[in-house]
C-alpha cells in the first residue's frame, strides 16, 4: 500500500513541478498558434489536410482546442487537490465547470459568418451572453464562498487523519486511472472517427461514485453531523453539476448557477453552526 501511495505522491510533485507548469503553458501556446494558422490556411482552402479539413475549417477552431487540453490539465489538478480538502475539491469543481461554460461560448462564435444578421444569429448571440454571464456568476460566487471559508477555517480534523488521507489518496489514484483510460478512448476516437467526445461528463459521473465512497469512509472516522452533512451535500451538488453538462443550453447554465448558490448557502450555514459549537466548547 505504501508503494501506491508513493506512486501517486509522485505524481503529483511531477505535474505540480513549476519547470511542468511552464512546458505546460509554452505547450498551449504553440497549440493556439499552430491550430489558429493551420485554421486560418485550411478556411482560405491554401492547404488541404484531408479528412480534417472539417475539423480545422472552422476560424475558431484554435480557441476550442486550447480551451478543451486547459481543461484536461484541469480535471488533473482536481484530481491531486481531492485527498487535501472537501471545499477545495468542489471549488474546484466549479473552476472547471465555469472553465467548460467559456470553451462552450467561445464554440458558439464558429457559428457566425462574417456578415450576418440579427434574425439569423440571436439565438448565438443569446447562447454566447449565457454561457459569458453564466462562467462569471459561478466565478463571483466561489469567489465569495473562498472568502468567507477563510475567513472562518475549521480544519477537518479526523479521528486517525493519517489513515483517512492516505485512503482518499488511493481513491484518487483510482480516479487518475480512469482520467487516462477516458483520455486514451478519446484519443482513439479522435482518429477513427474526427470527433473528439470531450468526455467531461463521463468523469463526472465517476466523480460521483468516487466522492460517495470517500463519504462513506469518512463515517469511520467521524461521526460529527456537521461534517457528514456537508460532505454529503457537496456530492448531492457534484451531482447537480453532472446533470448541467447533460441538459440543454440555458437550463444548463441556470442548473449550476443555483448550484453554485447552494454551495455559498451551505458554506455560510456551516461555518456559522461550526463556530456557534466551538465558541459553546470553549466556555463550556
Amino acid at each position: 500500500m505504501k508503494n501506491i501511495i508513493k506512486l501517486f505522491d509522485e505524481h503529483v510533485l511531477f505535474w505540480e513541478n513549476p519547470k511542468i507548469i511552464k512546458i505546460i503553458s509554452s505547450f498551449l501556446v504553440l497549440l493556439f498558434i499552430s491550430c489558429a494558422v493551420c485554421s486560418f490556411l485550411v478556411y482560405h482552402e491554401v492547404i488541404s489536410i484531408g479528412r480534417f479539413k472539417t475539423i480545422f475549417k472552422h476560424r475558431f477552431f484554435a480557441i476550442e482546442v486550447v480551451f478543451t487540453v486547459l481543461l484536461i490539465f484541469e480535471l488533473l489538478s482536481l484530481i491531486f487537490v481531492l485527498p487535501k480538502s472537501v471545499s477545495r475539491s468542489v471549488s474546484k469543481q466549479f473552476d472547471l465547470l465555469s472553465m467548460i461554460f467559456l470553451r462552450d461560448a467561445f464554440k458558439e462564435f464558429s457559428h457566425l459568418e462574417k456578415i450576418f444578421s440579427w434574425s439569423d444569429s440571436s439565438e448565438t448571440i443569446l447562447k454566447i451572453l449565457v454561457y459569458s454571464f453564466g462562467s462569471l456568476i459561478i466565478f463571483t460566487i466561489m469567489g465569495f464562498t473562498r472568502k468567507i471559508s477563510s475567513q472562518t477555517q475549521f480544519s477537518e480534523i479526523y479521528k486517525n487523519q493519517y489513515q483517512f488521507v492516505r485512503i482518499k489518496k488511493l481513491v484518487a489514484l483510482f480516479l487518475l486511472c480512469v482520467f487516462y483510460i477516458i483520455g486514451f478512448i478519446d484519443f482513439v476516437t479522435l482518429v477513427q472517427t474526427d470527433v473528439f467526445l470531450h468526455s467531461f461528463d463521463t468523469f463526472y459521473t465517476v466523480l460521483i461514485f468516487t466522492d460517495i465512497v470517500i463519504v462513506l469512509v469518512s463515517l469511520c472516522f467521524t461521526l460529527n453531523y456537521y461534517r457528514v452533512f456537508r460532505y454529503s451535500a457537496f456530492v448531492l451538488s457534484t451531482i447537480l453539476i453532472r446533470i448541467s453538462l447533460s441538459l440543454e443550453p440555458y437550463y444548463n447554465v441556470a442548473l449550476a448557477v443555483t448550484t453554485a448558490l447552494f454551495v455559498l448557502i451551505l458554506t455560510i450555514v456551516y461555518n456559522y453552526c461550526q463556530k456557534d459549537c466551538t465558541h459553546k466548547e470553549l466556555t463550556a
